[in-house]
């Protein structure tokens, strides 16, 4: 009966090891498109209706066009907005690549998981 359990015990643990391998594997794989050379430039907002599409515009205009071509992967990491700060980061993200909008925990789990070779 005891090998049972600890065997019991032992694939439980297996199973749920494989499932967080996948779950972090399909979690990296999202926040991925991000080009791996570069530098990363996370833009926390909250409530910035008013300023956030120019100030998005300009800023991506200056990277995609101007002399900041080592500058490649861009978060915007929305502090809980009440406002339509995140839909409206999230209108332009779909019209350039580089453009990521997140949440806060979204942006912490990524820069923890960062390796630092």
């Amino acid at each position: 009966m005891l090998e049972f359990v600890m065997s019991t015990i032992f694939w439980t643990l297996a199973f749920y090891g494989l499932f967080e391998i996948v779950k972090n594997i399909i979690y990296i794989s999202t926040y991925t498109r991000f080009k791996s050379d570069g530098i990363y430039l996370i833009i926390a907002v909250k409530n910035q209706e008013e300023r956030i599409e120019g100030f998005l515009r300009s800023s991506l205009f200056k990277i995609l066009y101007g002399r900041e071509d080592y500058l490649k992967n861009i978060m915007v990491a929305d502090l809980k907005s009440t406002d339509k700060t995140k839909e409206i980061a999230k209108k332009i993200s779909e019209e350039y690549e580089c453009l990521k909008v997140i949440s806060w925990k979204e942006c912490k789990d990524i820069i923890d998981n960062v390796d630092e070779s």
